[in-house]
């Protein structure tokens, strides 16, 4: 079968995975989490990635999870499963597998553990993009991967039609700017999509054509609303919600264990995503219980949810910047203080 000829676009949930009192998953809410998703207006649903912990858990729990996922949309959105598993053959299994189950495509992260030359990069793609039945989206996410430099990038869009798409979740803007340049003139159809909650208005207007944010699987409403007010040029309503966005991205990503943030902000959404697979200690649950009232402040303040009892103290307003550049400005630096950009 050829490759789609309709580019990924839009927003893509990297879904929680709720897990019962037993650590096991709980379908029931599983599926309510897919359709209050789908009702909320994303565009598509990104399972089994970062944000779905899918190292924790086992194969079959993995294909489990997109049976669940895609019994459940019925078409309604496409699913980018995510199929990344520890070699090559496991990995070609998993695409057949999502293949079968109708997915729209499936992202596979670059070798993990082993640090790997851009060589070895390429080859490994190049085998799973010559010999798999489903289109495929390079994953790049270099703080827990072997990096996929732009030069990969290109020599693999060239070489594999199969090949269709990078999602990067390095918040790198000038890294971005490079593979579009690179790679578009050459594969029109090829699409961009950035994991990187912090920076997904400036990657829209350089030329991305969308994410796949873990806000949105707590907060889809506005996420999805920063994408279309983006799209259509409305810059300074988009501005004020990319900087109320990154106030709450940080606050789950930053203060806590990923994604204990966003489990704990799921549950102030209404559902019961229970708790993560990696124990916890006491220190770190009572981290999570301190931003759990803080999440709840923010949340109600966007009218999501109920103020806590005893209220919220009061904040200092978000700034105002005059233009575009002061968010990259900000992320850059973030970035270069984690060591994560030069």
């Amino acid at each position: 079968m050829a490759p789609s000829s309709q580019r990924l676009s839009g927003i893509f949930t990297p879904n929680i995975v709720p897990l019962d009192a037993h650590g096991d998953i709980n379908e029931a809410e599983l599926r309510r989490y897919v359709d209050w998703l789908i009702d909320k207006g994303v565009h598509g649903l990104y399972p089994n990635g970062s944000t779905g912990e899918f190292l924790r858990f086992t194969v079959e729990e993995r294909r489990r999870i997109i049976e669940i996922i895609a019994d459940q949309t019925r078409g309604r959105v496409p699913i980018l499963a995510g199929a990344a598993e520890a070699n090559v053959k496991e990995t070609l299994k998993a695409c057949e597998a999502y293949h079968e189950l109708g997915c729209r495509a499936v992202a596979i992260v670059s070798p993990f553990y082993f640090k790997l030359s851009p060589s070895a990069v390429y080859a490994y793609f190049k085998e799973i993009g010559d010999n798999s039945p489903i289109d495929v989206t390079l994953y790049n996410i270099p703080m827990f991967a072997s990096p996929i430099d732009v030069p990969t990038v290109q020599r693999l869009a060239e070489e594999c039609p199969r090949i269709v798409a990078i999602k990067d979740s390095s918040g790198d803007l000038p890294h971005m700017m490079r593979m579009i340049t690179a790679v578009r003139p050459l594969r029109p159809d090829f699409s961009f999509m950035t994991g990187w909650d912090a920076a997904l208005m400036p990657m829209l207007l350089i030329g991305c054509d969308g994410g796949t944010n873990a806000t949105s699987g707590v907060v889809p409403e506005i996420t999805r609303r920063l994408f279309d007010l983006t799209l259509l040029g409305r810059m300074e309503q988009a501005r004020d919600l990319q900087y109320r966005l990154l106030t709450l991205f940080d606050a789950m990503i930053q203060n806590c264990e990923f994604p204990e943030g966003f489990r704990a902000a799921l549950a102030l959404r209404g559902f019961k995503p229970g708790s993560g697979r990696q124990p916890q200690s006491a220190s770190q649950k009572l981290e999570v219980d301190i931003l759990r009232n803080q999440l709840q402040c923010m949340l109600s303040a966007e009218g999501f949810v109920d103020e806590p009892v005893g209220g919220c103290p009061a904040g200092k307003s978000n700034p105002e910047p005059d233009d575009v550049a002061k968010i990259v400005q900000g992320v850059v630096e973030e970035l270069r203080r984690r060591g994560l950009a030069k």
